[in-house]
């Protein structure tokens, strides 16, 4: 005989299965509603997702024009930039050239001052020359005008005062010399116009024409100018 206590446990244990089994239907049930619902919420989700993509790519596309904009006005500002440095080339072309000249302008200047130093050095003297010349030209013409003949020992008082114009003119020359000062006495050469001044012209035998063929007056020449031509005459053809 079945006790009571134990129709109630069978019962208990009946219950208990079932339980078990509506919990694991139940189970079931709820996963495939998850999921379900969260089907639905992709499927929701997805055209707010395309249009977040959309809204982020049109900025992208704005961002373009954007750029396209700003890559115009730098174009611009290039070419402010590079007229801007044209002109400045230009400028610096220019003043280098004025410079550059300025330059030429002062070695000229430069180069014509000292020219002028040196001719005033080896010049300057000129005018003294010229005055010593006609002292020079008195003291040969005192010696030319002595007879040769007669400058003897039995005439010692001309002999002496001759040898005192020699020796006189003898160291006038060497002081010429010395600040370059050279005597001119072209006879017998080829008549120089910028060396000699011509006083006549007569026919010569013997002596080719254009030839000097008296002198007149001696020349001189300080430092290679001439300080004054020799008075000459010239040869010409018969």
């Amino acid at each position: 005989m079945t006790k009571p206590w134990q129709g109630t446990c069978a019962r208990a244990r009946h219950c208990s299965v079932i339980g078990v089994k509506m919990a694991s239907v139940c189970a079931r049930a709820l996963r495939q509603g998850c999921l379900t619902l969260l089907s639905h919420s992709a499927l929701r989700a997805t055209p707010r997702l395309l249009c977040t993509a959309a809204q982020q790519k049109s900025p992208g596309v704005g961002t373009e024009e954007e750029n396209g904009a700003q890559k115009l006005e730098p174009s611009a500002t290039e070419k402010t930039l590079t007229d801007e440095k044209t002109q400045l080339e230009e400028q610096v072309k220019e003043l280098t050239d004025k410079y550059k000249r300025a330059l030429a302008d002062t070695e000229n200047i430069r180069q014509r001052s000292q020219k002028m130093i040196d001719d005033a050095k080896l010049y300057g003297i000129q005018g003294f020359c010229k005055d010593l010349l006609e002292v020079a030209d008195i003291l040969e013409k005192a010696m030319q005008s002595v007879p040769k003949e007669e400058v003897t020992s039995e005439n010692p008082h001309l002999k002496n005062l001759y040898d005192g114009l020699v020796m006189t003119e003898v160291q006038i020359q060497k002081v010429f010399s010395k600040h370059g000062l050279v005597k001119l006495n072209p006879t017998g050469q080829k008549f120089d116009p910028y060396e000699h001044e011509a006083l006549f012209h007569a026919p010569s035998e013997g002596k080719e024409p254009g030839t000097v063929a008296l002198v007149n007056k001696v020349g001189y020449k300080l430092h290679g100018r001439t300080l004054r031509p020799a008075l000459v005459g010239v040869v010409k053809a018969p």
